[in-house]
């Protein structure tokens, strides 16, 4: 693969050589799924999907009281907050020998798939969404018409949309989830984070201001105030969104919650440039819970900006030794890039590859990240054709700034303008403050010659974070060097 630098983009090597797949293929298998599952034989047919029963184990347990199962990984996964690995897979055990003694029973379905959703969540194993969607369709095929079942089951297949990827569905389920409880708290998040991938930030708010109104109990309202922190960050409105993210993490009940809470506060620190922070932060979250990917990752992320290189391609490597990301992946083939490795830049760009496809077996739109990725290192037409797919489908501001980047390294910089604009106006795009967005549109004005433009959102970029890329700063900070200081105008006539 050749390692493209930043200047005008040709055809190169493609992350994903097929075209990208029609949207209808997609309907078919969701159609073949839920073909499968209906009717009586839906139990049947996923029971034959589990794991096989040791021959020599005992009949699994009566069904009993929940203390029979781990207490704090179902309490997790049925209120929506984040739980410890070891105990998701217990958890696992436990409902699989549950669905098996009584293959009818909608509520242990839903944990099923709610388990799954979240053991695949925090792996990063897109293989665990299949069998999620499985168990909660299930689940919706064992309820009875309006029963929690129900609605607990929908509320499962929204969050599993989000996690795909695929904020319409997520939409769909989610508004109907909600129609079923409005007084379930756990109704709001999945349908918050559709609204936000679908770019209705107005409806983000709105649904945000609905779940704030209710009386969550003391248990359920870290991760309310987690929610409310996202949807701040969006705005822009960064010290409420640390403030409430700082208090969830006091107030987690377990120390994969804080270490979840704790993750965000380092990753709000980062976005604001401050390196040290950020670490603090994401060090505190792994001694919680050392299967926080995320938190290793950031970091690495944090001491790549420190200058300590050894110790961040470390901290990258073993975020993806337990857990494979691909945007993980495609950072850590950054950094090495950056340092000029460009062989094991290579390494990472065909592990990303490789894993891309495993999340896109998985279910998972995956056109965001491989978009983003041909841009900037192999075919930017590319590019451009499957986030143009994208936007007409899920119109997120993300979407809009990576299209027009991809636009601007396909060499139309007019058309790359329009969504440069959408991802930096604060009208549009909720407020949030990128670094990456505003270089993006720094950049895409330098080339249109607008350099009063350019400078101003360039330094805007490095303001917000000076060290947001190891690929991209030093490309800003060229670009600023090139157009040079603001030139001194002559005063208007007339002036004194």
């Amino acid at each position: 693969m050749e390692i493209r630098q930043y200047g005008r983009s040709g055809p190169g090597t493609s992350l994903v050589a097929e075209p990208p797949p029609p949207r209808r293929s997609r309907r078919w298998l969701r159609r073949v799924l839920v073909t499968a599952l209906a009717g009586g034989a839906a139990a049947g047919a996923v029971l034959t999907l589990l794991p096989a029963e040791p021959h020599r184990r005992a009949a699994p347990p009566a069904p009993g009281p929940r203390a029979q199962v781990p207490a704090q990984a179902l309490t997790a996964v049925t209120s929506g907050v984040p739980a410890a690995l070891p105990q998701l897979a217990a958890l696992i055990r436990q409902q699989e020998s549950r669905v098996r003694a009584r293959p009818r029973d909608a509520q242990a379905w839903a944990v099923l798939g709610a388990a799954y959703l979240e053991q695949g969540r925090r792996s990063a194993d897109a293989a665990n969404y299949p069998k999620a969607e499985r168990a909660l369709r299930t689940s919706m095929e064992a309820r009875t018409t309006g029963s929690r079942e129900n609605a607990e089951a929908l509320g499962g297949l929204a969050a599993l949309a989000n996690a795909r990827r695929d904020f319409p569905t997520a939409k769909r389920y989610g508004e109907q989830a909600l129609k079923l409880g409005p007084k379930r708290w756990t109704a709001y998040p999945p349908l918050i984070d559709a609204y936000t991938g679908l770019g209705d930030y107005q409806a983000a708010r709105s649904t945000l201001d609905k779940l704030m109104g209710l009386r969550t109990g003391g248990s359920a309202r870290p991760a309310v105030m987690a929610r409310a922190s996202a949807v701040y960050r969006d705005r822009g409105w960064r010290e409420d969104a640390v403030a409430q993210l700082t208090d969830a993490a006091a107030a987690a009940g377990t120390p994969a919650e804080q270490a979840a809470y704790l993750t965000g506060v380092g990753q709000l620190a980062w976005e604001r440039g401050d390196r040290e922070d950020a670490l603090r932060h994401f060090e505190a979250a792994v001694r919680l819970d050392p299967d926080q990917r995320a938190a290793r990752a950031g970091q690495g992320r944090a001491l790549a900006a420190l200058g300590r290189t050894d110790e961040a391609l470390a901290a990258y490597r073993t975020a993806l030794v337990k857990q494979p990301d691909p945007q993980d992946t495609l950072e850590l083939g950054e950094l090495y890039e950056s340092l000029g490795q460009y062989s094991a830049a290579r390494d990472q760009y065909d592990l990303l590859r490789e894993r891309v496809r495993r999340a896109t077996a998985g279910g998972v739109d995956m056109e965001l990240l491989v978009g983003q990725f041909e841009a900037d290192h192999g075919d930017a037409q590319e590019a451009v054709a499957r986030l143009e797919e994208e936007w007409q489908r899920q119109p997120g501001i993300e979407v809009a700034d990576a299209l027009g980047w991809a636009l601007h390294r396909a060499g139309d910089d007019t058309q790359a303008m329009v969504y440069a604009s959408m991802a930096t106006d604060k009208a549009k795009g909720g407020g949030v403050r990128s670094a990456l967005y505003a270089f993006h549109r720094g950049m895409i004005e330098r080339d249109l010659e607008e350099d009063g433009s350019a400078r101003r959102h360039l330094q805007e970029a490095l303001r917000i974070n000076p060290y947001f890329s190891p690929l991209r700063v030093p490309a800003a900070q060229a670009a600023l060097q090139e157009l040079g200081e603001v030139p001194d105008e002559p005063l208007p006539a007339g002036t004194s």
